[in-house]
């Protein structure tokens, strides 16, 4: 269709429009300011200015030529993580004092690309496989590494795929609630961003969504161990690395930040002329992903490229089809609903390997429950 010959060109010319206003007006901040205001902040913009075109320019690539919807609705959807978290991050370093704000949005984000990128694996694997649930049952059976050796194996075939995917789906459940608990908490000033004390949420809320990333990193560790001979084909390594480093990676460097900050480390820093330790921690983390994002740019330009999907045999599909598509959550909200309806079956009846699988939920709510009972809050 025509929209195809144009859209590229036309992306080129708006976003030309907008370096010309953008690149004066930050270099006019830069002079009028104190350095140590906005330097980090105008270093920050220049990496998001060059990170944000190069993940649209894929998004776009993929638009244009989406010839198996099945699977490129999910990579569009990944592909977005990078102009959100580099303009999330961004924002945050211009206005450090609602940066708690702005993170929410981000760590929801985060969640939604853990479910993307396993739906991705699993459409791929159903469509280049019809029997792959009776492939997986022939494999061998896949243990549980350290340290979770001690939990019972999930028996091969169906089973160990729906706790693969249930382990997943958890941390996209979790996460969302653990960020509104934090606004909440943040507003009755019970949160204590960055503080390791016990009096405050923030250690509680780190803890769960510690447990949380973790099990659902295994999830994803032990899915690919069953299934890498499957999925060479899609050179998954890269894809792989490309989510681990996004998602996982930029926690546990906001956890590693605020514990050199806690021991001192950045004491006799001065930035935004800030003095408190929390302060100092969220700048650096934030302006950490606005440099990561660049490079995370063009990581995911080359895994999760176009061009195994150019088919000039393929349908055409227009411009707003292709669109909607990547807006389209139903297929999450049918999965987060089949997920709940898991974890309440096995609560009512436990099988062999629902022990592992189920008991995050409950640590996950006791500890939240001993928060609330601790802080004594309304909610």
């Amino acid at each position: 269709m025509r929209w195809r010959s144009w859209v590229k060109p036309a992306f080129i010319m708006v976003y030309s429009l907008i370096l010309c206003v953008a690149l004066p007006l930050l270099i006019i901040e830069f002079r009028n300011s104190s350095p140590t205001v906005v330097s980090a902040w105008f270093i920050g913009g220049v990496f998001v200015l060059g990170a944000v075109p190069i993940s649209l320019w894929t998004i776009l690539d993929h638009l244009i030529n989406y010839t198996k919807p099945y699977l490129q609705r999910h990579i569009i959807r990944i592909l977005w993580m990078v102009p959100i978290y580099a303009l999330d991050a961004w924002f945050a370093l211009k206005f450090p004092s609602s940066a708690i704000y702005f993170d929410t949005l981000r760590e929801c984000y985060e969640a939604y690309v853990i479910y993307n990128f396993l739906a991705f694996l699993l459409n791929y694997l159903r469509h280049e496989h019809p029997d792959f649930i009776y492939v997986i049952e022939q494999k061998p059976q896949v243990k549980h590494l350290i340290p979770f050796c001690c939990c019972p194996n999930w028996t091969m075939g169906r089973r160990f795929i729906d706790h693969c995917r249930h382990g997943a789906l958890q941390y996209t459940v979790i996460r969302p609630i653990t960020t509104a608990i934090a606004l909440i908490c943040d507003r009755l000033g019970v949160y204590g961003e960055g503080d390791f004390n016990f009096k405050h949420a923030f250690v509680y809320l780190t803890i769960i969504n510690n447990v949380s990333q973790v099990w659902a990193l295994y999830c994803l560790i032990l899915f690919y161990q069953c299934t890498k001979e499957e999925l060479r084909p899609m050179s998954p390594v890269s894809k792989f690395l490309c989510v681990k480093f996004v998602v996982f990676m930029s926690f546990w460097q906001s956890i590693l930040i605020f514990i050199l900050a806690v021991a001192g480390v950045f004491k006799d820093v001065k930035i935004w002329e800030m003095t408190d330790i929390a302060s100092i921690g969220i700048v650096l983390q934030n302006f950490a992903i606005c440099i990561e994002m660049f490079f995370a740019a063009l990581a995911h330009h080359f895994s999760f490229s176009h061009l195994p999907y150019v088919d000039q045999r393929a349908p055409n599909v227009d411009c707003c089809t292709s669109w909607w598509s990547m807006w389209d959550v139903s297929d999450m909200r049918r999965d987060l609903f089949e997920h709940v309806r898991h974890v309440g079956k096995s609560g009512a009846n436990r099988g062999e390997s629902d022990l592992c699988s189920t008991s995050l939920a409950r640590v996950s709510w006791t500890i939240f429950c001993a928060c609330v009972l601790y802080f004594r809050t309304p909610f």
